[in-house]
């Protein structure tokens, strides 16, 4: 009985939090937040967070896998790209490698802290994580693609000076980005879902959750609408605390490449609990799936959307990574297909996962 109440009390506070967030977004953007302000929000940032990863969960659990997986992925990236191309329009040349950042940052947080913690928690749990090699071989292969044809050839064109695309260059990354990331939607959603499917220790699929009734349609339509507005409050409140983070890095003397590592660590910590929780229940699919497709998101959707706001944008948008951050993706490149391949990880490659995790944290505030 005390469960229940437990259940009920959470399930309450993620139907509040979300509101209160978005009112108090309202409130305060704009504003110069006095000290205990910027605690308050950073506490309801924090409910907003847990909120959204719930009604994820609801969704996910209606829509079935690998539908579900989908969801905050792309739910979380689209308010990620609004974040970003709004914070470039308002600041100008200041921001030209603000893109860059968050999604580098994006990329390594997913392919080696979700990553990285999803396979510890399986592993810490049943020794060895299983999951679907085709599919999840398939997904890194789309990340690895797009990372280096985004990231890592503008640092190498000549047609402009710096690590920067011409307009034509962009205009390809961006239709290529756009055209490989629906085909991977379409390979995972339809021609061959079975591939992204959680599977037990024997390789059989698990196609539904046998422990709970699917939520009913008004539920998981309540619950979707409170996801959207919960995600809009997590970068609305990440984006009002920008200026503390931005203030903090400056007086610790950090780069600036830090603030967007910051406001990629916020917008993703959704979809980490989302996918630690689902290692949980052994459905380590499910958190590779968040993984490696929050990354493809990421790119696949910013991309594109950068190619167009260039328009408006003044100055060379600055994409191509420097040496140390090539080096980075190209060992996690590595090691992923390394995890990947056999179809089986065990807690050795989680903590390679997590060690490459922190030595971009570590590089990122000491280059």
């Amino acid at each position: 009985m005390s469960r229940l109440r437990d259940v009920n009390w959470t399930d309450a506070l993620s139907y509040v939090v979300p509101v209160l967030a978005v009112l108090t977004l309202g409130l305060a953007w704009g504003r110069v937040l006095a000290p205990f302000v910027v605690v308050v929000v950073a506490c309801l940032l924090a409910g907003a967070v847990l909120s959204a990863v719930h009604h994820a969960e609801v969704v996910a659990h209606r829509v079935g896998e690998p539908f579900g997986s989908l969801v905050l992925a792309v739910a979380v990236t689209v308010i990620e790209v609004a974040l970003i191309v709004s914070m470039m329009l308002s600041a100008g040349g200041e921001t030209s490698s603000l893109a860059r950042d968050t999604v580098f940052a994006a990329v390594m947080i997913t392919c080696n802290g979700i990553v990285g913690l999803s396979l510890l928690v399986a592993t810490l749990r049943r020794r060895v994580a299983v999951f679907n090699a085709v599919g999840t071989g398939g997904a890194l292969a789309t990340v690895a693609t797009l990372a280096t044809m985004c990231l890592v050839l503008p640092t190498f064109t000549t047609t402009t000076p710096g690590p920067a695309f011409s307009p034509p260059q962009l205009a390809f990354a961006a239709v290529a980005s756009l055209a490989l990331y629906v085909l991977f939607v379409v390979t995972q959603t339809i021609r061959h879902r079975q591939a992204f499917l959680p599977i037990t220790t024997e390789g059989e699929v698990i196609a539904v959750d046998e422990h709970a009734e699917p939520p009913s349609p008004r539920m998981t339509a309540g619950s979707l609408s409170l996801l959207l507005v919960a995600l809009v409050a997590v970068v609305g409140l990440a984006k009002v605390e920008s200026p503390a983070i931005e203030t903090a890095v400056r007086a610790a003397g950090l780069p600036q490449s830090v603030v967007g590592v910051v406001i990629a660590l916020l917008v993703l910590l959704p979809e980490t609990i989302a996918a630690v929780r689902a290692a949980q229940r052994d459905r380590v699919q499910i958190s590779l799936n968040l993984g490696f497709g929050s990354a493809m998101a990421s790119i696949g959707l910013t991309i594109p959307t950068i190619a167009v706001a260039s328009i408006w944008l003044g100055g060379h948008l600055l994409l191509g990574l420097g040496p140390m951050q090539i080096v980075l993706l190209a060992l996690t490149v590595a090691v992923a297909t390394l995890t990947v391949v056999p179809g089986r990880a065990t807690l050795l490659q989680a903590g390679v996962h997590l060690v490459l995790f922190a030595a971009f944290l570590f590089l990122a505030i000491s280059p």
